[in-house]
């Protein structure tokens, strides 16, 4: 195990706790520990996204609760990112988005959310045109739209028949517990990364007591 003393903190343990629940421990050569720390944590966390699906993690439709997610390290950026990435869609009319010409004032209005029933998710390649203000002859203010970059984007689209969306919001218990259980696993890895920033030490050798308990 490296060297600690009551002073000091293990900084190294403490990263690699946050990066993977356990592996601190693990780093601490404390392994039934650490495997043990990783099996709840990790539990709770994959036990919360098949309770309630992965619209549980959420950094913008559920900011607070993703604060105590996060704590859980890279896995909740992922899940996250994934989510946010390739399940979500714009709300944009249809037939706007197949002219291939969106506004960049309109979608930057907009955020992407999760699919409703009876919605399927389509990416198309579109133009982004940006507004410019400016006078005619007259003195008149007009606007212009000027060509940008050609992006792809994600938007939400009637489903045909046996059609539709990737995932689907949970709601009501299921939606809560589900949110609940990933929130608990963050806080219990902050628990997790405490004991491993700060190692319990172990008496010297030489000092432990024989088995009668007296020196």
């Amino acid at each position: 195990m490296p060297e600690t003393s009551d002073n000091q903190m293990n900084f190294t343990a403490g990263i690699l706790a946050l990066l993977l629940p356990g592996a601190g421990h693990l780093y601490l050569r404390q392994t039934r520990r650490g495997v043990l720390a990783g099996v709840g944590v990790l539990g709770l966390f994959l036990g919360g996204l098949l309770i309630g699906g992965i619209d549980v993690v959420d950094r913008k439709e559920d900011r607070w609760w993703f604060l105590g997610q996060a704590l859980v390290g890279p896995l909740t950026f992922a899940v996250d990112y994934y989510h946010q990435n390739m399940l979500k869609a714009y709300p944009l009319d249809p037939a706007e988005v197949a002219s291939g010409r969106v506004r960049a004032d309109r979608l930057a209005q907009l955020s992407r959310r999760t699919l409703m029933p009876g919605e399927k998710r389509v990416v198309k390649q579109v133009q982004i045109f940006t507004p410019t203000r400016e006078t005619d002859a007259q003195g008149h203010p007009t606007e212009r739209l000027a060509p940008g970059r050609s992006v792809k984007i994600a938007y939400a689209a009637p489903a045909g028949a046996g059609e539709g969306p990737p995932n689907t919001k949970s709601i009501g218990r299921m939606n809560e517990l589900g949110m609940l259980s990933v929130t608990i696993a963050g806080m219990l890895n902050f628990i997790v990364i405490l004991d491993a920033l700060f190692p319990t030490l172990l008496p010297p050798s030489g000092s432990v007591r024989p088995a009668g308990g007296r020196p």
